[in-house]
């Protein structure tokens, strides 16, 4: 009887599936992964609305800088330090997103996968939609903030006042003009990037890995995770670009004493001035640091959740 128990105490346990656990690991590596490629975040963002012409409306000047000289710019006029202008709304963020989309994602595929947890291509996209628009919409209060503080140093820049004074004062503000419900201004276009970018972030991630390891024999292992973590990155930045793009204009522009946008109408009208006055490339711009901060974003992210997981002996992703 004792040597039974022994031989079943022997057997390998099987990875722990903690969801509490599973939640506080991606957002601790989304936190990594932020801190080494915000810099890129806050160039590309400034690189969408600094050619912006719907701006003008409001006495902005034009400029056509690219990646390299706005991110020379930003360290030089407004110093180093200002390169992580947002981060702290940015930690808020993925203290909600990250963890909400990785446990939604996995929900989904226990539901739709088969026995190994395999997809179709297309339930794998689905999946990775569905559960990166509700993360990200139950998360956009912080995301509108973020954008406003990367916003900001351009503001200063023109001779204008500054609109807050750190992240506390940002959402007071934004409360002051829109009320609880202007905290989701820009939603729409929000959680459709968000959407598309988990079409490669979780979905791609997910299905190159299960690919390589079923069809090409590779073990779960850092060069795996390394290869799929590039793919995801890449579809992410050309899927995702677009709706980033509007998301960061209709986030930043200036509002009336009704709280409505002074700039755009919404959506649509955003696309539509954007494409008649800038050209279709306008839906693309900032994509280089887009993808160059999607590419190592996802690389350190799913490098550090992997590797987590597997040194407290959890299941990988």
């Amino acid at each position: 009887m004792t040597e039974r128990i022994s031989k079943e105490n022997s057997k390998p346990q099987a990875p722990k599936t903690n969801l509490p656990t599973r939640y506080v690991v991606a957002v601790l590596s989304a936190w990594i992964a932020e801190g080494v490629t915000y810099p890129c975040d806050l160039t590309k963002t400034r690189l969408q609305i600094q050619s912006e012409v719907a701006t003008t409306k409001s006495g902005y000047k034009l400029e056509n800088y690219g990646m390299v000289i706005t991110a020379k710019n930003i360290a030089k006029n407004e110093g180093i330090i200002k390169l992580w202008s947002g981060f702290a709304p940015m930690l808020q963020r993925h203290a909600i997103y990250s963890g909400c989309r990785l446990l939604l994602y996995e929900q989904y595929r226990k539901q739709m996968g088969n026995d190994n947890g395999k997809m179709s291509l297309a339930t794998t996209c689905f999946g990775g939609m569905f559960a990166g628009g509700l993360a990200q919409f139950i998360a956009s209060p912080t995301d509108l903030v973020k954008v406003q503080m990367q916003a900001e140093g351009r503001r200063l820049l023109q001779g204008r006042p500054p609109r807050f004074k750190n992240c506390r004062d940002a959402y007071l503000k934004l409360y002051a003009e829109g009320g609880i419900l202007g905290f989701w201004r820009g939603a729409v276009p929000n959680v459709c990037r968000a959407a598309l970018v988990n079409v490669g972030d979780l979905a791609a991630y997910d299905y190159t890995k299960r690919f390589l390891i079923e069809k090409q024999g590779f073990k779960d292992n850092i060069p795996l995770h390394f290869i799929s973590a590039f793919t995801a990155g890449l579809v992410a930045a050309v899927v995702g670009n677009p709706a980033d793009v509007m998301k960061t204009r209709l986030m930043n522009q200036p509002l009336g004493p009704d709280g409505k946008g002074l700039l755009y109408k919404g959506m649509f009208d955003c696309i539509r001035q954007s494409v008649v006055n800038e050209g279709p490339l306008a839906l693309y711009k900032g994509f280089f640091p887009l993808w160059l901060r999607m590419g190592p974003w996802a690389l350190v992210n799913w490098l550090a959740f992997e590797n987590i997981m597997i040194l407290i002996g959890g299941k990988t992703f």
